[in-house]
């Protein structure tokens, strides 16, 4: 994890955020050892964790002594110290999950719809997070965390075509999602939130700096460095999708021709011909999705980079093997540990642990981005509302 805390008074919501990331990283761990990996002294660490466990979130556990003395009290997650509801809404409807602080999946539910306006769209969030909660009923929700096709605020692309959600422009998400499900309400580009999952939970954690693909109806990725996913100046960077790959292409919606997901998607594959068996539209996408992965590691010259996404994991696993020889890039090197594309084994509840993850993280801290010139006029440190 590159995460490090700040000695600045007003980044304790932040230290606290980086203390509780770097106990989960580690599973249990010790307050010396969290001090050294987030760079704050240990008495700093120290009064955090007292904060985080009276406040639930965090366990301390002292083994019983073999020789003289005690060991130093372990530390974990309390997986049931809170819990969030993960979201995400596709062309093809609604997913929602009861994600627990440690980042386990409780339970999941779905809403099939395709066309879905935002009044059915926020009905359907708002019966799934009624039927979530209803399993934790004594259980304390952090928040609700949206994930949805980008980009955003992008005239020309936004909400338009069948990749994404159209007619959803000009809708108050935040507003919305906070009334359907009556809790702090978050969102995020759905390819940046299953990056952010995979970060957390997946085997990104195995990397300090990898880029992430998505496979959705669409087409995009993140490119996520020392812990944190690199969003661009309005957040949307990780379009690859609407890379134009291919001269004289198939018009696209954004307005080009040739966009890279008019051929790899799941919206493309569901416009192969019907007689097309799977390795025969695999073949025919090769040289396209081979262009595209030794375009992201020119660009971006990651460790590694990971293939998920909602895509059915015979098609995933599918396009990672069209990765198998691939031709040469800044990533072709002699001295490499990790292979050059991986497929996620997270599967579509990877974006809503992300989302999810957007909730908690929002509540235990505001991003350090915005943080910087200290706390806003009246922002509020969310986390003091969990001792209510």
């Amino acid at each position: 994890m590159g995460l490090k805390g700040t000695n600045q008074e007003w980044g304790r919501p932040y230290n606290r955020r980086i203390v509780l990331e770097a106990i989960r990283l580690e599973g249990t761990t010790t307050r010396g050892r969290i001090a050294a990996r987030v760079g704050l002294t240990v008495q700093t660490v120290s009064t955090i964790i007292r904060e985080l466990e009276d406040l639930g979130l965090v366990l301390s556990v002292r083994a019983e002594p073999k020789g003289r003395g005690y060991p130093p009290a372990a530390l974990r997650i309390n997986p049931e110290g809170g819990y969030a509801i993960g979201l995400h809404v596709t062309p093809l409807g609604v997913d929602a999950g009861l994600i627990n602080l440690a980042g386990d999946v409780i339970a999941t539910t779905s809403r099939s719809a395709t066309n879905l306006a935002p009044d059915a769209g926020f009905r359907m969030i708002a019966d799934c997070a009624t039927e979530l909660r209803l399993i934790r009923p004594e259980g304390r929700m952090l928040g609700a965390g949206l994930a949805l096709p980008g980009p955003f605020n992008v005239d020309s692309m936004s909400f338009v075509g069948p990749t994404t959600i159209s007619g959803w422009a000009d809708v108050p998400l935040a507003g919305r999602l906070a009334e359907a499900t009556g809790l702090p309400a978050f969102i995020e580009v759905d390819m940046a939130a299953a990056a952010h999952g995979e970060r957390l939970y997946g085997q990104g954690g195995d990397f300090g700096q990898f880029y992430y693909l998505y496979f959705g109806v669409g087409l995009g990725g993140a490119m996520v460095a020392d812990g944190t996913v690199l969003r661009g100046t309005w957040g949307n960077a990780g379009e690859i999708g609407h890379l134009p790959l291919v001269p004289g292409g198939e018009p696209c919606p954004c307005g080009n021709a040739g966009c890279l997901e008019r051929y790899v998607s799941l919206e493309a594959f569901s416009r192969r011909p019907p007689a097309m068996a799977l390795d025969e539209w695999l073949e025919s996408v090769k040289p396209v999705f081979r262009a595209a992965v030794t375009t992201i590691e020119n660009l971006y010259d990651p460790e590694t980079i990971i293939l998920g996404g909602v895509a059915p994991a015979d098609l995933l696993a599918g396009l990672g093997a069209l990765a198998a020889g691939l031709g040469n890039s800044v990533s072709a090197r002699r001295d490499r540990k990790a292979p050059r594309l991986l497929v996620s084994d997270g599967g579509k509840n990877t974006v809503l642990k992300g989302a999810a993850a957007l909730a908690v993280g929002g509540i235990l801290s505001p991003r350090f981005d915005q943080m910087r010139a200290g706390p806003a006029p009246g922002a509020r440190d969310l986390l003091k509302g969990l001792a209510a």
